[in-house]
C-alpha cells in the first residue's frame, strides 16, 4: 500500500511544473508579441518621417509617382560597358601599349538599346581616338580629361552629333536647340599604360 500515495503524489506534482512551464511560454509569446508591434511602430515612424522630408524638399509626388516618371531628374543612372580594349600607343619606336576599360553613362534605359545597336562604330572611334596619343598624355590628369571629353565627342557622333565647327568670323552665330544624346559621359573602368 505504500505505493499508492507516492504514485499519487507523482501525479501531484507533474501539474505543478506543466503549468510553471506553461507561463513561460505565454510570458514569451507576450514579449515577443510586444517587441514585434514596437519594432513596426518604430519603423512606421521611420518611413512617415522620410515621406514628410521627402515632401518638404519640394517632392511633391509620392515615391511610387516619383519612380514611374520618366522627365524625373533623379532617376538612376544606366551604364554601359565597352569590352577592355588594348591599343599601340603613339609613341616612338611604338612599343608602349595601352590597356583601356571603357564605361559609358547614359542617358536612360532606352538608350541602352539603341547605343548598342552603334557599339561597333563607337568601339572603332574609341579604338582610333587611343592610337593617337602617347603615354605621356594618357599619363597626366588633362590628358585623360581630354581623352575622355573626345571619346564622349566620338560617341555622339553616330547619333548626329559631334561636329564642333568653329564659326567663320564676322558670322552671327544662331544658337541651336539643345540635343540630348543617348550618351552623356564616360567613365574609366581601368587605364594601364605600359
Amino acid at each position: 500500500m505504500a505505493t499508492k500515495p507516492e504514485v499519487a503524489e507523482a501525479v501531484v506534482a507533474k501539474p505543478a511544473k506543466s503549468k510553471k512551464m506553461l507561463i513561460i511560454i505565454i510570458a514569451a509569446v507576450v514579449v515577443l508579441a510586444l517587441g514585434g508591434g514596437g519594432a513596426f511602430l518604430y519603423i512606421s515612424k521611420q518611413r512617415a518621417a522620410a515621406a514628410a522630408a521627402f515632401e518638404d524638399e519640394g517632392g511633391g509626388e509620392s515615391v511610387a509617382n516619383a519612380a514611374g516618371s520618366h522627365d524625373d531628374k533623379k532617376t538612376l543612372p544606366v551604364y554601359l560597358p565597352m569590352d577592355n580594349m588594348v591599343v599601340n600607343l603613339a609613341d616612338e619606336g611604338g612599343d608602349r601599349v595601352a590597356q583601356v576599360g571603357i564605361t559609358l553613362q547614359l542617358r536612360d534605359a532606352k538608350a541602352s538599346e539603341i547605343v548598342k545597336a552603334y557599339m561597333p562604330i563607337i568601339r572603332s572611334s574609341v579604338l582610333m581616338l587611343l592610337s593617337q596619343r602617347t603615354a605621356v598624355e594618357l599619363l597626366s590628369a588633362e590628358g585623360k580629361q581630354k581623352l575622355i571629353e573626345d571619346i564622349l565627342l566620338e560617341a555622339s557622333r553616330p547619333f548626329g552629333g559631334g561636329s564642333e565647327a568653329e564659326p567663320e568670323p564676322g558670322k552671327k552665330v544662331r544658337k541651336k536647340a539643345k540635343v540630348e544624346y543617348p550618351v552623356v559621359g564616360v567613365l574609366f573602368s581601368s587605364l594601364i599604360v605600359q
